[in-house]
């Protein structure tokens, strides 16, 4: 079993943004900007954003983290958010998910000027991925899971078998087409999939993203499988993922811990996403 370690993977990606903006710095050119949407008092939002200003002040981006009351109106906020996209020291846009039920999530995120939607989340972006173009956003984190097996040295993905577990327009959907895009044969799985054993059995790469607390076990993985967990549960106060790590590492090839896998990974490829936005405006 090897461990493949997001958090690794993830700074060398920052180190080398870094290096660009210092070199932007240094030329006295504007530095990439990035700018937060909070809506509400969610603490695991908060966490989230606050983790995403803190990596823009580490590689030397512009950030601005804007905090808006919870009962805000749909046109108040989509007043914000054309405000950011008139907004010439800004390339990346993101509105941090879930948002209040009074609000219309696809509507908010669709009214993000496409070229910085750094989230990759717009109908748009989304549809680029499913059709391979590589000129669009690519969602953050089904980009740091496919970077985290391009890091595994000799292997070729293509004719491999995979399943992914969950069905989300965040992960599922779009992971689900970068792999196809791959050449690997691709099976799309939820928590109800009849006889989701003997699926994930044949499987040489499992996407575990469905939300429940180590739903992945031992019985359903083969040996020398390349196990990949996104899920981040709480669980009698200690985090952990989709799978069942302790028992379904035994037999894994390659997987991601929880913490320390694909969270840093979503975060590197935010960054990164804000980088092209700022590449392409071309100043």
């Amino acid at each position: 079993m090897n461990i493949l370690d997001g958090k690794k993977c993830s700074q060398e990606i920052l180190d080398k943004i870094k290096e660009t903006v210092d070199n932007l710095k240094n030329s006295n050119k504007r530095v990439p900007g990035l700018a937060v949407i909070i809506v509400g008092n969610n603490p695991a939002s908060k966490i989230y954003v606050n983790s995403k200003v803190k990596a823009c002040e580490k590689v030397g981006f512009y950030s601005k983290a804007i905090f808006l009351d919870e009962n805000i109106s749909q046109a108040e906020l989509l007043e914000n958010i054309q405000a950011l996209n008139n907004d010439k020291n800004i390339d990346g846009i993101l509105v941090q998910l879930p948002l209040p039920k009074h609000l219309n999530e696809d509507e908010i995120c669709n009214a993000i000027d496409t070229s910085k939607d750094v989230d990759g989340f717009k109908a748009e972006n989304l549809g680029k991925v499913m059709l391979g173009k590589e000129d669009g956003m690519v969602p953050c984190t089904p980009q740091g899971i496919m970077y985290l097996l391009d890091s595994i040295k000799d292997i070729n993905l293509y004719g491999m078998n995979g399943v992914v577990i969950g069905r989300s327009n965040i992960v599922g959907k779009p992971i689900s087409s970068l792999l196809i895009n791959r050449g690997v044969t691709t099976t799309v799985c939820n928590s109800r999939t009849k006889n989701i054993e003997d699926v994930l059995r044949n499987a040489d790469i499992i996407i575990a993203a469905l939300g429940k607390p180590k739903f992945l076990k031992e019985n359903m993985v083969k040996e020398g499988a390349i196990i990949i967990d996104v899920g981040i549960n709480r669980v009698d106060g200690k985090l952990c993922g989709d799978v069942d790590f302790e028992n379904v590492s035994k037999l894994a090839s390659f997987i991601t811990p929880v913490p320390g896998g694909v969270g840093p990974m979503t975060i590197a490829m935010l960054l990164n996403n804000t980088l092209r936005a700022y590449d392409k405006r071309g100043e």
